[in-house]
């Protein structure tokens, strides 16, 4: 187990690694000159070449793909060009918005989604069924970021009952938890409906288990049958989908987050791309990448612990 945790560790920072080069490539590619965009159209050629070496834009690709790749190394994710701080600190200070965030969203779509996905094995074949496969097909189909305007013109501006935009404070936990209603559902609706279907479809495979169907010969109801036993054999899809799941909402709440007006991950890699800030655009991809292959390495460990079998296939 321990080699295979190793395999699957070394194989997420290799894949960082490719990561990092295809990013730092990208941003070389953009067209037009960053000070321009950053400085406007009125600055002078002194200026431009003063913000090229702030930047280090002036030395040659290699070089400065070079220092990126040392840098990263050790932690170092550069300053912001304006402000001079380091950009891992930045990101510290809106991590936790943007975690708070994710958890609450997949929070309330898994237990919804579990719940309706026992729903439709219990009523499998009638009409409850065919209901909540049409609701989950809808509530996967629906972008996230339409979800977001309408619930914020029907619920902050119609009927005024949650704030706008904002996270609030987290010395006051009410405001905070009200802040965090409507992006959590903008961004958790999709999820409620895959959830149920990854749930109906394990939970109907395991109704097809040889000891599953000894219980019911045994007369052992319908209702048992499903929450007791066939829940417990599906949860291994579940708790994979759970931790992939979550790796994604972190990198998926950029709309609520502009949106809502949230801090967060998001809000600030767009408000980065936007004055071509590059330390801080490239600092913020990679701390979401990184948590999204965090994510997928504890999958494959949690899948490798409940089932061996799982171990041997990704080996």
């Amino acid at each position: 187990m321990t080699f295979f945790i190793l395999r699957r560790v070394g194989l997420g920072i290799a894949i960082l690694f490719v990561v990092a080069l295809m990013l730092f490539s990208l941003m070389h590619m953009i067209p037009g000159d960053p000070a321009v965009v950053a400085l406007g159209a009125r600055s002078t050629p002194e200026m431009r070449l003063a913000f090229h070496e702030m930047m280090g834009l002036d030395r040659p690709f290699y070089e400065q793909l070079g220092l990126f790749v040392s840098r990263l190394s050790v932690g170092d994710l550069g300053e912001d060009v304006w402000s001079r701080r380091p950009v891992l600190t930045m990101i510290a200070e809106v991590m936790p918005h943007t975690i708070t965030l994710a958890l609450a969203s997949f929070a309330w779509a898994v237990a919804l989604g579990v719940a309706l996905g026992c729903l439709a094995v219990l009523y499998r074949g009638r009409w409850p069924d065919w209901l909540i496969g049409l609701l989950s097909i809808g509530f996967v189909a629906v972008p996230s970021f339409v979800v977001s305007l309408y619930t914020l013109l029907l619920f902050a501006v119609t009927l005024n009952w949650l704030p706008a935009i904002g996270a609030g404070e987290m010395t006051d936990p009410l405001g905070y938890i009200k802040a965090l209603i409507l992006p959590s559902f903008a961004i958790g609706l999709g999820w409620v409906g895959y959830v149920s279907r990854i749930v109906r479809a394990a939970m109907i495979e395991a109704m097809n288990e040889p000891y599953v169907r000894t219980l019911q010969s045994f007369g052992v109801g319908q209702r048992r049958v499903v929450l007791r036993y066939a829940l417990r054999q599906s949860m291994l899809s579940v708790l994979s989908v759970i931790a992939i799941g979550f790796g994604g909402l972190l990198t998926g709440s950029v709309f609520a987050e502009i949106v809502f007006s949230r801090p967060g991950l998001g809000k600030m890699t767009y408000d980065a791309v936007i004055t071509r800030n590059f330390p801080v655009v490239m600092g913020t991809v990679m701390v979401t990448a990184a948590l999204y292959i965090a994510c997928m390495i504890c999958a494959d460990i949690l899948a490798a612990l409940l089932d061996p079998r799982v171990k041997r296939a990704l080996q």
